[in-house]
């Protein structure tokens, strides 16, 4: 019992020196900064799969000391969809990574990053009968106040790309 005792102390202990030891905050890097164009409040507009016009909004804001992009997205009353993703910069790998979840039951993973002027994140996944999809979404346009957002499904690993969904971001005013 000592022995753990011990053990938990030295663990618990010995680790704040190395914690503290560092001379730069946490995310404090210029690649923390890369999605800084998104955080604020948005009016979204798309069109649906028939044409019709739809309206929602989304939220984005820095939490947790500004590692972490926070997005909260609302469809409206035209799309009962309700979703929440998390986004940080990983230094290790030199990528974003984001998480996203939604109220239909939805998990997706993202990785990827500034890819010129655009903000790219992708993920691949094998469909129910076992075809390689991969899924993108690509930030560009990207002025002060707005910008576009398009997600695309490539099958042939990513030679081509479908458009599936433009959203056009105009910020709250």
């Amino acid at each position: 019992m000592l022995s753990k005792i011990l053990f938990f102390a030295l663990v618990t202990f010995g680790t704040a020196g190395v914690f503290s030891q560092s001379t730069n905050p946490p995310c404090s890097g210029d690649e923390n900064n890369q999605f800084d164009f998104w955080v604020g409040n948005w009016d979204l507009e798309w069109k649906s799969q028939q044409g019709a016009e739809q309206k929602g909004t989304n939220t984005i804001s820095k939490i947790l000391g500004g590692c972490v992009v926070r997005e909260e997205f609302d469809g409206g009353k035209d799309l009962p969809l309700k979703g929440q993703s998390y986004s940080m910069f990983d230094p290790a790998t030199g990528r974003w990574k984001q998480t996203w979840v939604d109220n239909q039951g939805s998990y997706l993973d993202f990785v990827g990053g500034r890819e010129g002027d655009k903000m790219v994140l992708s993920r691949s996944f094998k469909d129910r009968s076992g075809n390689e999809i991969s899924q993108r979404m690509v930030f560009l346009n990207i002025e002060k106040d707005s910008l576009d957002w398009i997600w695309e499904r490539s099958s042939d690993g990513g030679k081509s790309w479908t458009e599936v969904w433009k959203i056009r971001y105009v910020r709250a005013k």
